[in-house]
């Protein structure tokens, strides 16, 4: 089942990535693949270590004692996760689902939690705070993004109506999903389009109703070599970008300062308690408020001003709610 080996690969991940040292196979087959036979563990680990290993997470081997040649260990260093030659972007780390502070996203989250429930239960000794190398916070609220995503891990083909850009006809579309992609701030799904007889792809936020797996796991291949992203990049429409100047707090705001074109140290901020920085950065304007929005009282936008004063107008908005919740719970029955 594709819930089993996502949940299983994330497991993997979390519990090499918030290791303090080496972890030995027996000790990940005992914790992870407690119900597999010798043979079966020894397949599904290699593939599950290829697979992250394909998405860019470095799995590194070590020996677990430096004085005896013993079997191997296992870690991810949160270091060498981090490191900007590791290609690791948000919409890769998203696709991972590394953690609930990447992902606003139910059941993602849910997962994470519990895979860190689980190991602590266990007894492994975890560094949470390994998973705060990743800074983005994506949401994935598209009612058609699981079923994508899920169909995409199982090859199963999926039916959806779909209304394109500028139209207004729904049209029943027949897809074999290849992935799903995070593109200038929209999510798309990329495959075979068999009506067409061609690679497609189809922005989330235009599928209208229900999306439907339809046909048995494993009917289709992926083309050996294709990188969903890359695909996504270029048959998506070429973005609209706005210069975004934005005051952030010294320490955070880690994506967007890979993105910046010009980083000013030491600027003054909002408040004299804290050091804050100022980016410079060319950005579509597509889920940029979420973005900032989930960097809480750590970003503060400078420019542009419907940029700030969409941001401010959801900020009124929830102090408003709140303040509505608390009043209502004050009422008297």
């Amino acid at each position: 089942m594709a819930a089993g080996k996502s949940e299983r690969l994330l497991n993997l991940l979390i519990m090499l990535l918030v290791q303090r040292h080496y972890v030995s196979k027996e000790r990940i087959r005992e914790i992870l693949y407690p119900d597999s036979t010798p043979d079966a563990f020894e397949k599904m680990f290699e593939r599950d270590k290829d697979e992250l290993r394909s998405l860019g997470v470095p799995i590194e081997v070590g020996q677990m004692d430096a004085f005896f040649d013993d079997e191997p260990g296992y870690r991810i260093r949160p270091d060498e996760f981090a490191l900007p030659e590791i290609s690791l972007t948000a919409d890769e780390a998203a696709v991972i689902g590394l953690a609930t502070k990447v992902w606003q996203h139910a059941r993602l989250a849910e997962a994470t939690t519990e895979a860190v429930r689980k190991l602590a239960a266990l007894g492994v000794d975890v560094d949470l705070t390994a998973l705060d190398i990743v800074e983005p916070r994506l949401s994935a609220d598209e009612p058609s993004f699981d079923v994508f995503w899920e169909a995409t891990q199982e090859r199963v083909p999926v039916v959806f109506d779909y209304v394109r850009s500028g139209d207004t006809e729904v049209r029943t579309r027949h897809l074999q999903p290849w992935g799903v992609a995070r593109y200038s701030g929209r999510w798309y799904v990329v495959g075979f389009d068999t009506d067409r007889q061609a690679e497609r792809i189809f922005r989330l936020s235009r599928v209208q109703g229900k999306a439907t797996k339809r046909g048995q796991p494993g009917s289709y291949e992926i083309p050996p070599g294709t990188d969903v992203s890359q695909v996504a990049r270029r048959l998506a429409p070429e973005p609209s970008t706005e210069r975004v100047v934005l005051l952030v707090r010294k320490g955070a705001g880690h994506t967007l300062r890979r993105g910046a074109d010009v980083v000013e140290e030491g600027v003054p901020g909002p408040d004299t308690e804290s050091s804050w920085d100022r980016l410079v950065l060319e950005r579509g304007s597509v889920g940029l408020a979420d973005e900032v929005l989930g960097y809480g009282a750590d970003v503060y936008v400078e420019e542009p001003t419907l940029l700030r004063e969409r941001v401010v107008g959801r900020l009124r908005e929830a102090v408003a709610r709140e303040d509505g919740r608390v009043r209502s719970a004050q009422e008297p029955a």
